[in-house]
C-alpha cells in the first residue's frame, strides 16, 4: 500500500474495512439501474426486492439461521440496541434483569446504562487478565428476573474470544434469551447460532470487507421482542423505513465471501499474528493483552510501559502506519480503556496500548515494516519519558 511516494501499512481492520471491489461491484446497479423501491408494486420494484431476498438468503446461510430471521439494520450500534431494548421492553412482565460484562462494546454497554435509569437492573461481570467471561459467573448472576443475556463473541479491542457456546446453553437451561454482539467475529469465527444456543446475533457490513451504514440482527423464530420503528411493513413490521438496497446487496456479498473459506484465511493471519506479537514482545517493558490463544487470528494488542498510546498512534501516522489505541468508538476519549481496566491493568499501564489488526491484504513486507518501525517509535518515546527506566 503506498500513499503518493510515502509506504502505508493499514493495520486498523478492526475500526472498518475497505469495500471489496466485488462487493461494490455488485452494489452498483442498484443505485442507477435497479432502484426501484422494494415497496412498490411495479416490476422495477420486483428486482429490487428479489435482490433483499437474496442477500438475506446469503447472511443466514452465513450464521445458520432462516431467512426469516434475518432483520436489516443500519449497523451494529442499531442491532445491539434493537436485541436488548427490544427484549428488556417486551419481556418486562417477566423481569427486569439483564447481565452483561464489564467489556462489551458501547454499544451494549451504553444501552444497558440507559435501561438502568429506566427502571431495570444490570449485572456487568468481570473478566480474567485475559478478558474472559467465566460461564459459571454467568450462572451464579441469574436470577427469577432474568430476561437476558449479552455477552459478545470476540472483544474489538484485545481480540479475546468468548465461550459463547457454553454461556448460550446457561441461558437455555434456564430460559433466559441470550444475545451475542458477533460484529468483530463475522469471517474470523465460524459462527453457527444453532450450536452455539444464541436467540440474537448483531453483525456490521463495513468490519468484513462490506459497506458502511448497513448491519443485520438475527433473531430467532419465536423470540418476544418490541419492534425497531414504526411505520411501515419494512422488515416484516419490525423495522419500518424504506431499505437500504444498494447497502444490504453488499452485505451479503461482502458475509459470503467473507465465510466462504474462513480457515485458509486464518492461516494467513495467523502467520502474521505470530510473527509480531513474537518480535513485539522482545522489545523490553511490553505486556500482550488478551488471550494467548482464545483470540481473534488478526488482532495484535501489546502494551507499551511508560508511553502514551495516542502518542504511538501519531508517531506512526508519520510513518504512515495506521493503527489504533482501542475502540475506534472510543478514539477521541482520553480515558484509559475499559477493557484494560476490567482485565486488572492499573490506569497508568493501561494508557500505552498499540492495537493492530490485520487484514486479508496485508503481506509480509507489511509486517516487516510495522517491525522496523515501531521499535523505533518506543524508543523515541521512552527516551521522552519521565517514567521510563534511565
Amino acid at each position: 500500500m503506498t500513499e503518493g511516494n510515502r509506504r502505508a501499512v493499514y493495520a486498523d481492520h478492526a475500526a472498518t474495512t475497505p469495500t471489496h471491489p466485488d462487493v461494490l461491484e455488485k452494489m452498483m446497479p442498484y443505485y442507477s439501474v435497479i432502484f426501484g423501491n422494494p415497496s412498490s408494486l411495479y416490476e422495477l420494484s420486483n428486482a429490487s426486492q428479489q435482490a433483499i431476498g437474496e442477500a438475506r438468503k446469503n447472511v443466514a446461510k452465513a450464521l445458520g439461521a432462516l431467512p426469516e430471521e434475518i432483520f436489516f439494520t443500519s449497523g451494529g450500534t442499531e442491532s445491539d440496541n434493537w436485541a436488548i431494548k427490544g427484549v428488556a421492553y417486551a419481556n418486562i412482565e417477566r423481569g427486569n434483569h439483564i447481565i452483561t460484562s464489564q467489556i462489551e462494546h458501547h454499544a451494549v454497554l451504553h444501552t444497558c446504562e440507559y435501561l438502568e435509569e429506566h427502571g431495570f437492573l444490570v449485572t456487568y461481570l468481570p473478566v480474567d487478565r485475559y478478558g474472559r467471561v467465566s460461564p459459571a459467573d454467568v450462572e451464579t448472576a441469574i436470577t427469577d428476573k432474568t430476561t437476558l443475556i449479552t455477552i459478545m463473541t470476540a472483544n474489538n479491542e484485545i481480540g479475546t474470544i468468548q465461550p459463547i457456546r457454553e454461556i448460550g446453553e446457561i441461558a437455555r437451561r434456564h430460559n433466559v434469551y441470550f444475545h451475542t454482539d458477533a460484529v468483530q467475529a463475522i469471517g474470523a469465527v465460524p459462527i453457527d447460532v444453532v450450536s452455539m444456543n444464541v436467540d440474537l446475533l448483531s453483525l456490521s457490513g463495513h468490519k468484513f470487507y462490506g459497506p458502511k451504514g448497513i448491519g443485520a440482527l438475527f433473531i430467532k423464530n419465536g423470540v418476544n421482542i418490541d419492534s425497531f420503528h414504526h411505520g411501515g411493513s419494512q422488515e416484516r413490521k419490525r423495522r419500518a423505513g424504506t431499505e437500504n438496497v444498494p447497502g444490504i446487496v453488499g452485505l451479503g456479498k461482502a458475509i459470503e465471501m467473507a465465510t466462504n473459506d474462513i480457515e485458509s484465511r486464518n492461516r494467513h493471519l495467523r502467520r502474521l499474528q505470530s510473527r509480531l506479537i513474537e518480535r513485539l514482545l522482545s522489545i523490553p517493558h511490553t505486556i500482550l493483552n488478551g488471550h494467548p490463544s482464545e483470540r481473534l487470528p488478526n488482532n495484535v494488542n501489546v502494551i507499551f510501559e511508560y508511553i502514551e498510546g495516542e502518542s504511538i498512534i501519531l508517531l506512526l501516522d508519520n510513518y504512515g502506519i495506521y493503527a489504533s489505541t482501542g475502540s475506534a468508538c472510543a478514539s477521541a476519549s482520553v480515558d484509559p480503556s475499559h477493557v484494560l481496566l476490567a482485565c486488572g491493568l492499573p490506569q497508568e499501564i493501561a494508557h500505552g496500548s498499540l492495537r493492530l489488526t490485520l487484514g486479508e491484504e496485508n503481506t509480509d513486507d507489511d509486517v516487516d515494516y510495522l517491525l522496523e518501525v515501531i521499535p523505533i517509535v518506543v524508543e523515541q518515546l521512552r527516551s521522552m519519558s519521565p517514567l521510563a527506566a534511565k
